[in-house]
């Protein structure tokens, strides 16, 4: 695990980063490529968010499934079907 923690950058190798980004791209491409990446987070957010609601209603109609099914006839007593 310390091993992993020794490639994670720290101050002065993220200006490194951001001037090589910087060389590579140029000035007017960053805010693009910014964009682009803040919208795909976005899409990302969507559908991690739709499927966690889909997964709710399937144990939600799991959960109902389950419960034993009252069937009450008049003048007597629920009984289990």
């Amino acid at each position: 695990m310390n091993s992993l923690l020794a490639w994670i950058p720290q101050g002065p190798e993220w200006i490194a980063i951001f001037v090589v980004i910087l060389l590579l791209f140029g000035a007017k491409k960053i805010p693009e490529l910014a964009r682009g990446l803040g919208k795909s987070m976005g899409e990302f957010k969507k559908a991690r968010e739709e499927f966690e609601r889909e997964i709710h209603s399937a144990e939600n109609e799991v959960s109902k499934e389950d419960e034993p099914k009252v069937k009450e006839a008049p003048g007597k007593e629920p009984r289990e079907v």
